[in-house]
């Protein structure tokens, strides 16, 4: 209801000024919100309209004030130097729309919206690194969800790639295993810890010889013909690797609706549709001479063959012409993963004129299907492609990639599917000094002396997914248990697993996507500071309110209207003495807002910010407020009411963070 009245007032404040000023251009009305709830619950900035109605910001806001009219919800406007107008809200009225859970109509956008996350190289064990994409982009999906966006969320699985081929050399020319004895191995719970070592192996067998660098362009020539008995121990491999990819996953409680390969964009001929469309639009050009020689180039964009350095000498112009070139097809036919990425995208908007075939594949708990692509599929299979919007949950490091990506799009004619295509862009994970030596690794001196330790899947350094999880569910357990020796061990389990998972999603979605994390079980796991426990504690607490005064607490907050009437609300949220229990109200209106806000900036980590301010807020307002000693019964209610609201909204939140909270901490 805070986002609806915010949009509301901008309405109004742009329509009076219209109606004064008819004609004139105006800018679009900015809704702030006031650093304290004493100077009002909105406060919009006058400044931006003073040049086009060539008046004083201050006359400006006095005149809006005077004449815009009552606006249902608002209660009072000031005008405050040097040109603001600061809004109070109707307390008692916003109050009771957020006790009875009033959510007004919005517009949603048509058309079907893909986010694409998690893209694991199917070779080795997820690492941590993927559990900040695949968590980014969960969130990000369960935000566009409640929004009332249709997502579609789908899984690249890049089985033809140089990091599939490297395995399947490990397993060929280091391990000389045949068939058969992969197959044994793939059978094995954690064959993508077999593939992790083995994978790092053979990164130093290529160190010790470069010549050991041809094997893997004849396996990588071998995978993409497909049809060989090569290309089929790949298959074998990546399948084996992606389930368990899909079992680690699964533990987030993360799911896919389809797992499109690059296999099947190679032998479906995606690729060559593709191909021939982008050199008949002129987009590509063979290298006849250079160092892509041999090579389809695509060049960057505002950069052409005849473009040339200060001097205008031809040395310079090949020079220039080479940097500016991206190369999309090998010199020996193989095709470069941004070629692959443009003919997938094509088929994400549905401008390829091709499909892939669809089987079922993986089933979750919740009877929902994976599927996954192949080459003659089921009869009966959901829609995917030919979408609205497009969110690719890519690393910061592949920018260079997603822009040719875009850029192919434009090239090719489809500009308005190039600007509803967006990189989710993020920076890596690394770990403290403290966390890689409780994980085992061995630190120099300069090591411990660093801010972060990066990780290498190539070096075998880093932390895979399921490792991370089994420590911090057991250093969760260990907490448990001493608190709750009473309970089942399976009780004990379950709820060292809900605040295991719970402080590892608030943890990558805390900082902005921007901020290279540095990973630490004890800051993570920590019950205090901003962390997914203290969070899921400040429930916790709520929950235990009802429970000590005799009240089921789902029944209560399934209608805290019912609770409390509209005229307690007015008696106990009026006058500067209730600013503090208000804040929390109006905190607690802001979920929709800041699911926008998420939305439209790409940035979920204004949703953790949005949990621990609630939470604080509500630790606050429990250790100034003796709820169940109140003596007062109406008023009682009131911060029962208040109490609930809180707990409904913190909940809701957590669960879009992908947060589950136990019943105990």
């Amino acid at each position: 209801m805070y986002r609806h009245l915010e949009h509301r007032l901008a309405q109004r404040v742009l329509e009076c000024m219209q109606r004064r000023h008819p004609g004139v251009s105006l800018p679009n009305v900015v809704v702030e919100q006031p650093p304290k709830v004493q100077l009002g619950d909105f406060a919009i900035p006058i400044f931006p309209f003073a040049k086009p109605l060539r008046s004083a910001p201050l006359k400006i806001a006095e005149a809006i004030r005077d004449e815009i009219g009552a606006i249902e919800g608002i209660a009072e406007m000031q005008v405050a130097p040097p040109g603001y107008l600061n809004v109070r809200t109707d307390r008692a009225w916003l109050a009771a729309a957020l006790a009875s859970d009033r959510k007004p109509t919005a517009e949603i956008p048509t058309g079907k919206v893909l986010v694409e996350h998690s893209s694991i190289n199917p070779n080795k064990a997820a690492h941590i690194g993927h559990l900040r994409n695949a968590i980014l982009g969960d969130t990000f999906v369960r935000l566009l969800r409640f929004a009332g966006r249709e997502v579609d969320v789908q899984n690249y699985i890049d089985n033809t790639g140089v990091q599939v081929a490297d395995v399947v050399v490990g397993f060929a020319h280091i391990e000389k295993k045949s068939r058969p004895e992969i197959e044994v191995l793939a059978g094995q719970p954690r064959f993508d810890y077999y593939c992790w070592d083995l994978y790092a192996r053979v990164s130093q067998w290529y160190a010790k010889d470069k010549q050991n660098l041809q094997a893997r362009a004849g396996v990588l020539h071998a995978v993409e013909e497909g049809n060989n008995e090569t290309a089929g121990i790949a298959d074998l491999i990546s399948t084996a690797v992606l389930r368990r990819h899909l079992e680690t996953m699964e533990r987030l409680e993360i799911e896919y609706d389809f797992l499109p390969r690059e296999s099947e964009i190679l032998h479906l001929h995606f690729w060559e549709a593709a191909f021939t469309k982008l050199k008949q639009s002129g987009l590509l050009a063979f290298e006849g001479e250079g160092k892509n020689k041999g090579c389809w180039v695509m060049r960057r964009a505002g950069t052409g063959p005849t473009d040339t350095g200060t001097d205008g000498n031809k040395e310079t112009e090949d020079k220039v012409a080479e940097e500016d070139q991206k190369v999309i097809v090998r010199s020996n036919g193989t095709v470069g993963y941004v070629g692959k990425d443009i003919a997938y995208h094509m088929w994400k908007f549905g401008l390829l004129g091709r499909d892939f075939g669809y089987r079922k594949f993986y089933r979750y708990p919740n009877q929902r299907d994976c599927w996954i692509s192949v080459i003659d599929g089921e009869k009966e299979h959901p829609h995917f492609g030919d979408v609205a919007e497009i969110y690719n949950v890519i690393d910061a490091r592949q920018s260079e990639a997603q822009n040719t990506v875009i850029e192919a799009l434009r090239g090719l004619g489809h500009g308005e599917a190039a600007d509803r295509y967006t990189h989710f862009s993020y920076e890596m994970v690394a770990l403290t000094p403290r966390c890689a030596a409780e994980l085992g690794y061995t630190l120099t001196e300069e090591d411990k002396a660093r801010s972060y330790i990066e990780v290498s899947g190539r070096k075998g350094f880093g932390v895979k997914a399921d490792d991370l999880l089994d420590q911090l569910i057991a250093s969760a357990r260990n907490e448990v248990d001493s608190r709750h020796p009473q309970l089942e061990d399976n009780d004990r389990l379950r709820i060292a697993t809900q605040i295991a998972i719970g402080a590892l999603r608030y943890f990558m979605l805390k900082y902005t996507k921007q901020s290279v994390i540095a990973f630490d079980f004890k800051e993570a796991l920590s019950f205090e500071g901003e962390t997914g426990p203290y969070a899921q504690y400040a429930v916790v607490r709520a929950t235990s309110i009802f429970r000590k005064a005799g009240i089921d607490p789902e029944s209560f907050c399934r209608d805290v209207a019912g609770n409390v009437s509209q005229t307690d609300l007015a008696k106990y949220l009026a006058g500067a003495e209730a600013d503090e229990i208000w804040e929390l109200w109006l905190a607690s209106s802001k979920t929709s807002y800041v699911v926008d806000q998420c939305i439209a900036t790409t940035e979920p980590a204004y949703l953790a910010k949005h949990v621990f301010q609630l939470a604080q807020l509500f630790n606050t307002f429990y250790h100034r407020h003796p709820i169940l000693s109140e003596p007062d019964e109406k008023r009682k209610r009131f911060l029962l009411a208040t109490v609930a609201v809180v707990r409904r909204e913190l909940i809701r939140t957590l669960e879009l963070m992908g947060i589950t909270v136990p019943p105990v901490m």
